[in-house]
C-alpha cells in the first residue's frame, strides 16, 4: 500500500507535481507488484512479466514523453449472476490505472465522508453491513422505535458517468497539468454515448466513481442533513424514523442527481420499509437482532461451488484453487448468523 503523502492544495497554493511520483519506476513496479495478485496464470500477464524490467522502463518513457495513449478494450460478458459487460484494459493499460490509483487515492479518501464503504482501505461490504446494522440499532433506541429504511440504486451509474462533469471534480483538487492530461486519457478511452460511461472494472474507474458521487454524499449530509446514511458505490441507505419524509427526499435526491451530476434514481429500484422487515444490502439481511445472507446470495455461492467441483473433478483446477474459493465463501459467515448454513456447506464441499 503507497502510503506516502503529498502536498496537493487547492485554492490557488501552489501543489507538489504529482506526474513525476505517478509515472515514477518505483511507482510503476509497485503498481505492477499489486496489480499481478492472483492474476500470474493468465496468459498476457505472463507475457508482460516476462519482459517486465524493458516493459515498465517503456511505460516509463512514453509517460514521460507524453506519448502514452490507452489501448482499445476487449469486450466480452460475464455472468454473475445476471450477464454483465465487461470492457478489458490491456496489461500495460492496467499497470499504468493502479498508478495512477495508488497516488490520486489519497488525494480524494480524505475528502470523502466516512459512510462511503466501496473501494477504500478498511472499508468494504463486510464493515458497511455492520455500520448499517448499528445505525439501525442507534436509531431506532435499540429497537424500541420504528424505524425506515430508504434503499435507492442509481440507474446504469458507471455508463452514465459524465466526462467533463469528472474533470472538473478532478481540477477541484489536482492542478497540475500533466496529471490532468494523464487523467483525461484514461477517462475519455472509454465511453458509451457522447463523452460518458466509465468502464466496469478498471481501478481508476472505482476511484473515479467515488469523486463523482462524493457530491451526492456531500448533499445528503450537509444540505439534507441526514444523519443515517450510508453508501457503496450507486446503492445507498437513508434511515429515519418518518416514513413521509424519506418519500419527500427521493424528489430532492434525483432533481440534485439530475441537475448536478446528469444522473438518475433508477425507478424500480426506490423502496420504503420498516427496519424490523429486514433491509437487503450487499448480499446480507439485515434484522432487527442480527444477520443473515440473502437467499439469492446463498444460491449463487452454492452455484459456483458445484462449477468449481464440476473443474476440479475432470482435472481443469487444483483442490487448492477450490480450496481457496471455498474458504472465500466460508468466509461470508463469518459477518452474519448462518452456522448451520456454513456446516451444510463444508460437508458438501469440504
Amino acid at each position: 500500500m503507497h502510503n506516502r503523502s503529498f502536498d496537493i492544495v487547492g485554492g490557488g497554493r501552489k501543489s507538489h507535481k504529482i506526474f513525476d511520483d505517478i509515472i515514477s519506476v518505483e511507482n510503476l513496479l509497485s503498481a505492477w507488484s499489486e496489480f499481478k495478485r492472483g492474476k500470474m496464470n493468465k496468459s498476457d500477464v505472463c507475457d508482460f512479466s516476462f519482459c517486465l524490467e524493458n516493459n515498465l522502463f517503456d511505460l516509463h518513457q512514453r509517460l514521460a514523453e507524453k506519448t502514452y495513449l490507452p489501448n482499445k478494450y476487449e469486450f466480452f460478458y460475464v455472468k454473475d449472476p445476471k450477464l454483465r459487460p465487461i470492457h478489458k484494459a490491456s496489461v500495460k493499460d492496467r499497470v499504468v490505472f493502479q498508478a495512477v490509483f495508488r497516488v490520486l487515492y489519497h488525494v480524494f479518501d480524505k475528502k470523502f465522508i466516512f459512510d462511503s464503504y466501496s473501494c477504500r482501505f478498511n472499508k468494504g461490504t463486510h464493515i458497511g453491513v455492520k455500520r448499517l446494522a448499528k445505525f439501525t440499532r442507534s436509531a431506532s433506541k435499540n429497537n424500541h422505535q420504528t424505524i425506515y429504511a430508504l434503499k435507492c440504486d442509481i440507474k446504469k451509474f458507471f455508463y452514465n458517468i459524465d466526462h467533463d462533469i469528472l474533470l472538473n471534480l478532478i481540477k477541484k483538487e489536482i492542478k497540475d497539468k500533466d496529471t490532468l492530461d494523464l487523467v483525461s486519457k484514461i477517462i475519455n478511452s472509454f465511453h458509451t454515448a457522447t463523452n460518458k460511461g466509465l468502464p466496469l472494472g478498471n481501478v481508476t474507474s472505482q476511484l473515479f466513481a467515488n469523486i463523482y458521487l462524493n457530491e451526492l454524499d456531500q448533499f445528503v449530509k450537509h444540505v439534507l442533513k441526514e444523519k443515517y446514511y450510508i453508501r457503496y458505490c450507486d446503492d445507498f441507505i437513508v434511515l429515519h424514523k418518518d416514513k413521509r419524509h424519506l418519500q419527500n427526499i427521493v424528489i430532492r435526491l434525483n432533481n440534485f442527481l439530475q441537475t448536478k451530476l446528469s444522473l438518475a434514481l433508477h425507478p424500480n429500484k426506490i423502496s420504503v420499509r420498516k427496519t424490523n422487515q429486514g433491509i437487503d444490502f450487499l448480499g446480507y439481511v439485515i434484522l432487527p437482532h442480527h444477520i443473515v445472507l440473502r437467499t439469492k446470495t446463498k444460491q449463487r455461492m452454492i452455484r459456483k461451488l458445484r462449477q468449481k467441483q464440476s473443474l476440479l473433478r475432470v482435472g481443469v483446477i487444483t483442490r487448492e484453487s477450490f480450496d481457496q474459493t471455498l474458504q472465500s465463501y466460508l468466509g461470508l459467515f463469518k459477518h452474519c448468523k448462518n452456522e448451520w448454513m456454513k456446516e451444510w456447506v463444508w460437508s458438501l464441499f469440504g
